[in-house]
């Protein structure tokens, strides 16, 4: 295959895996107003990011393909109207990305020659494609058009890995080691793991019950972050480490005062504040060291506070309701303005 089709069915394959979480996490909230249960989803695409999993691209791709059918029975209501439909897939998405993603990466930037930069620009724009999908699909087909669409946005993988398995690759290379490389904990990325993983957990509740809108609205949230994060590297932002959490909780503020279009493009600066925090803890973990394998560490340190967070906060809107969550919210963004920047300090 041509290195461009590479690089799409790559972007292709991120687009679908994207719009299937953002349509099952709207999907999920409809059913169950539990913010605890809400909470479950995330932690559950998280968790396999912090198991010690052998990485399989076959294996990874058909697991992919199963829970998005298992998605698409939730949606076609074949399941009724249970949870444990929905947390399934989605808990058998996130397994199926962690056995395959990694080593298709690889297999495609060391045999294919694919630049890693294209392959990150690939990534980024499948994301952003598929949480605007997530928007303007739903007003179409809702869940079954959009869980449908991730299904065929992921289809282009397999004349991919056919072609790779063609040329003689080793796809399943790492398959005997099971263990990942060793990895430390980074305190920091851990405690900003918690901040967005409280945040994003409760969002689909956040849009549907506290601002009456519908998962196009929550499509848009989800876009004009992204679009922000994409954007931080062009601007270049250098800021005081304690600035960023402090505009940020200014802007989470802002949301309850402004409404419709405002309160969805508040999230584009606010995604740039938070790639802008993300990129000052990755120097941070080791300054001499390799950039790549500190943003490995960082991903994964982030998983593990991000995972705490989701449920944390999911119990926490349980007990005391979805809108006493914003306040401590509130909090632990002016809260992590003060503490990361002296635990930095600390570590250097």
């Amino acid at each position: 295959m041509h290195r461009r089709l590479l690089t799409l069915a790559w972007s292709s394959s991120q687009a679908g895996a994207t719009l299937a979480i953002g349509a099952t996490a709207w999907l999920l909230s409809g059913l169950t107003p539990s913010p605890l249960v809400n909470g479950v989803l995330p932690a559950l695409a998280t968790l396999p990011l912090l198991l010690p999993l052998p990485q399989r691209i076959r294996l990874g791709y058909l697991v992919q393909l199963l829970s998005l059918l298992l998605l698409l029975a939730v949606a076609a209501g074949l399941l009724g109207r249970s949870v444990l439909g929905p947390l399934l897939g989605i808990a058998l998405l996130a397994l199926g990305l962690r056995l395959a993603q990694e080593p298709l990466q690889r297999q495609l930037h060391g045999l294919r020659a694919v630049p890693i930069g294209e392959l990150r620009a690939g990534a980024e724009a499948g994301r952003l494609t598929g949480n605007l999908l997530t928007a303007l699909l739903f007003p179409i087909g809702k869940a079954l058009l959009q869980l449908g669409s991730a299904l065929l946005l992921l289809l282009p993988l397999a004349p991919l890995i056919g072609a790779l398995q063609a040329g003689g690759y080793h796809l399943d290379e790492d398959a005997q080691a099971a263990e990942p490389a060793p990895w430390r904990l980074e305190p920091g990325a851990v405690l900003q793991g918690l901040l967005f993983g409280g945040l994003f957990a409760l969002l689909p509740l956040w849009v549907r019950q506290e601002a009456a809108g519908n998962c196009f609205d929550f499509g848009l949230v989800l876009t004009a972050y992204g679009l922000g994060r994409t954007g931080a590297e062009a601007w270049g932002l250098r800021l005081p480490p304690w600035l960023p959490y402090l505009l940020m909780a200014a802007m989470l503020l802002a949301t309850q005062f402004v409404g419709g279009w405002g309160a969805v493009l508040l999230f584009v600066p606010f995604g740039l504040l938070a790639a802008v925090a993300d990129a000052r803890l990755a120097v941070g973990v080791d300054p001499a060291g390799d950039l790549q394998e500190n943003w490995n560490r960082l991903e994964r340190s982030s998983a593990l506070g991000g995972l705490v967070g989701s449920l944390g906060m999911g119990l926490i809107a349980q007990v005391i309701g979805l809108a006493g969550s914003l306040p401590l919210q509130l909090l632990a963004f002016l809260g992590a303005g003060a503490f990361l920047p002296l635990l930095q300090r600390r570590r250097r």
